[in-house]
């Protein structure tokens, strides 16, 4: 069975099925915004979300993680996490699973990271397609990522008085298989999702004004590294850190040793740890190699659309639009790009965000929950 269907009023009863599986997170909504949260009742889950505030990589690579617990006299360690706990991510949207395949291809690299592997050794991914824009900052059709591009078990397909199911692995099928409500699609279940695909290539346009080989090109010039939009966006940034904070795929962190008062007994940990910090780049002599706003975020753009592409063959901005969103200073990624690619547009510098389709804005009705 490739493709499965699931009548809308059974999706509670599926959830609940899930819980049983593994623990559950799921998009939640808080106040105005949504959450990556563990779900205690099926009624929290919301399946109609802007991207969550933290994006799920907060699961499988934490804010602060345990590594090691150590004693000096006598010198001994150990592993402070010894098992990982089976999970389930529901609903992810397939931006958000790009992010995911952007991180599996940096703690792949040797030397692997065995915690963030063992992590998505225990993971399942239940993701669901977009039919409309989060809102006007996403760029995700540039980035090619408003359609499954692979990295789940299962995806989810609203097609309006029930969801179809892709089944991508067999983690995936056994969450489906072996369920008397989850029949498999039929022939005009397939129709239904063709016609679902055809609708939003009308609805889904590209955001940034060229294509991703004129955009990589751009970045690759040696005027592109000098522009002045860099100092235009340094003067505005507050280094507030947010940027990077929420981004799926930073993956930058910082190790720490903590002693207890014994002086003998420790905990090593990592954190989270951004480019966009002032001292991010200070080394132990005092010299910073990234003294200005300016060229922190210059790196930060780099690091999305220049340095990765030449490393790992791929973009590592998906178009969740989360930089732009929570930007203290205004600072909208479709503009930047669009300027660097189009020096000409530096001189309307603040104005192309206003071309951008106001599709889905952040108010009290977005998502069809109530306000928890």
């Amino acid at each position: 069975m490739k493709y499965a269907i699931l009548e809308k009023q059974d999706l509670y009863r599926w959830v609940e099925y899930l819980k049983i599986k593994a623990r559950l997170y799921a998009p939640k909504k808080k106040e105005n915004l949504f959450v990556f949260g563990p779900v205690k009742n099926a009624d929290e889950i919301c399946l109609d979300y802007i991207p969550t505030i933290l994006p799920p990589k907060k699961y499988y690579f934490p804010q602060k993680e345990k590594l090691l617990e150590f004693s000096i006299k006598p010198f001994k360690s150990e592993k402070a996490i010894k098992e990982f706990e089976e999970y389930i991510l529901f609903g992810v949207h397939t931006c958000d699973i790009a992010g995911i395949q952007c991180l599996d291809v940096v703690f792949r690299e040797y030397p692997e990271d065995p915690n963030y592997l063992n992590r998505k050794e225990k993971m399942t991914i239940i993701g669901i397609e977009c039919f409309k824009y989060c809102d006007k900052y996403a760029n995700c059709t540039s980035m090619g990522n408003n359609v499954p591009r692979g990295g789940y078990d299962l995806m989810m397909v609203d097609l309006g008085q029930n969801f179809i199911i892709h089944i991508n692995s067999e983690k995936g099928e056994r969450l489906v298989v072996e369920l008397d409500y989850i029949k498999e699609a039929k022939p005009q279940d397939l129709a239904k999702l063709e016609n679902f695909r055809n609708e939003k290539k009308k609805m889904f346009r590209e955001e940034l004004n060229a294509p991703l080989p004129e955009v990589y090109k751009a970045f690759s010039e040696y005027e592109s590294f000098h522009s002045e939009v860099w100092n235009d966006v340094g003067r505005r940034c507050v280094a507030c850190g947010n940027c990077t904070a929420v981004c799926p795929t930073c993956y930058c962190f910082d190790i720490v040793d903590e002693l207890e008062l014994t002086l003998n007994d420790g905990l090593r940990y990592r954190i989270w740890n951004y480019c966009q910090m002032d001292d991010f780049a200070k080394v132990a002599t005092g010299e910073d190699f990234r003294k200005g706003r300016n060229s922190r975020q210059r790196h930060r753009y780099y690091r999305k659309f220049k340095y990765p592409v030449d490393k790992y063959n791929r973009y590592f901005c998906i178009g969740c639009g989360r930089c732009s969103r929570t930007c203290m200073a205004d600072i909208i990624l479709i503009e930047t790009v669009d300027s660097i690619v189009d020096p000409a547009n530096a001189q309307n510098y603040k104005g192309l965000i206003k071309n951008m389709p106001e599709v889905c804005q952040i108010t009290q009705d977005t998502g069809a929950c109530d306000d928890r």
